[in-house]
C-alpha cells in the first residue's frame, strides 16, 4: 500500500485512486456535488479552492488544493 500526502497532513492509498482530474470542466463539479449529496465526498481543501478531484476506487470522491501535477509526481515516487 502506497500512501501520498495531498496536502495539509492529508493522506491517501495511491493504489485506490482510479483518476485525478482539475475540477474545472461542469461535469466533475456535478460529480463532485453529487458526491457530496450523497455523502461519499471527502474535502481535503481545509477551505483553499480545489484544483484536484480525485475519484476513489470505492466510488468516493476526495477534493484536493494541490494541482493534479503535483499529486502525479508524488503518486510516481517524485516530491515535487
Amino acid at each position: 500500500m502506497e500512501l501520498i500526502h495531498i496536502g495539509f497532513g492529508n493522506i491517501v492509498n495511491a493504489d485506490r485512486i482510479v483518476a485525478i482530474v482539475r475540477p474545472d470542466a461542469a461535469p466533475i463539479k456535478r460529480l463532485s456535488a453529487k458526491a457530496k449529496e450523497e455523502g461519499r465526498c471527502i474535502d481535503a481543501t481545509q477551505g483553499r479552492k480545489t484544483k484536484a478531484v480525485l475519484f476513489m476506487e470505492d466510488g468516493a470522491v476526495v477534493l484536493s488544493a494541490l494541482l493534479p501535477e503535483t499529486i502525479r509526481g508524488r503518486v510516481g515516487g517524485e516530491d515535487e
